[in-house]
Formats: C-alpha cells, structure tokens, sequence
C-alpha cells in the first residue's frame, strides 16, 4: 500500500509486516487528508461508493451487473450490507471474487479488439459498424437516431408547394 512504515511508526502502530495490511486497510477507512475524509474502497480498479448496499455499489465496476453482484455475494457469503462496514477480510475476499471476471479496461479492450476483427474481415456486422448503422436487423428508413446521429437537412430535397 502507499502507507510506509514510517508514517505508520509516527502514529504508534509496530512496524510488523503482518499487520500491515490489517492496519492500512482500517487507516484508510478511518482517516482524513487535510478535512477531506475517504468516501470509497477500491476493487476491480474502479472506486465503488461507500454509503451504498453492496450489491448496488458493485454495479459501479464496469461489467458487473446486477446478477452478477449478487452471484458475487452469494458465493462469498457476504450478507449485501453497506459497503462501509465491510471487514478486512471480507474486503480481499470481494476483491479476488471480482478480479476473476472479466472488467473494466480488460474488458473494453476485449469488446474493441473484437469490433475491430470484424472491421478487418468486412463480414455484414464490420461493415455496419464502420459506418455506423445498427448491425442486429433494426429498421433504419424511419428509426436508428441513436446509430445515425442528428437528422441533416438536404437542401432541395423539400416537395414544391402548389
């Protein structure tokens, strides 16, 4: 941790590698920068607010959603309370359960290497996106705003009034 053993020495605690851990981790949870107090815990690289229920606050992590938070707390056992009261242990425990998923950047690397295969191969759903038009069969003669962008006026294209 970005705690050393010298700040730690000049607060009383012993310089045993042991508790180390044990004491950053509640060090973090407790104190304060200059009046500016710690509102979240880190895991899977994301900071996930701390006055949440834990499976809403898990919801923060890029490409956990929510059955996979509560699949995550139901195999970890942990009741889904406020992510502030979580111990030591139960805070590694969560973080070795959401670091054998696939999330955040790993993630979005993932999706963007597999959209840029098919651009490469020029299959239907490349070339669909690379021009930037829905590639799952939706209709686009009258919808599709979203993939299309803002409707651009052509100028002629208006019927002659009679």
């Amino acid at each position: 941790m970005w705690l050393s053993f010298r700040y730690l020495a000049m607060i009383g605690f012993p310089s045993s590698v042991g508790s180390l851990s044990n004491i950053t981790q509640r060090l973090l949870q407790t104190i304060s920068f200059r009046g500016l107090r710690v509102q979240c815990l880190r895991v899977g690289n994301t900071e996930i607010p701390n006055d949440k229920k834990l499976e809403i606050s898990l919801q923060h992590v890029y490409g956990i959603g929510r059955s996979r938070a509560h699949q995550i707390l139901c195999d970890l056992s942990i009741g889904n309370k406020v992510t502030k009261d979580l111990t030591g242990v139960e805070l590694n425990s969560l973080r070795e359960e959401v670091s054998r998923y696939l999330t955040g950047e790993d993630l979005r690397r993932c999706i963007k290497n597999d959209i840029g295969r098919l651009v490469d191969i020029q299959c239907y759903r490349g070339i669909r996106h690379s021009v930037g038009l829905p590639c799952r069969g939706q209709r686009t003669s009258t919808n599709a705003r979203t993939r299309k962008g803002k409707r651009v006026a052509i100028p002629g294209k208006k019927k002659p009034t009679r």
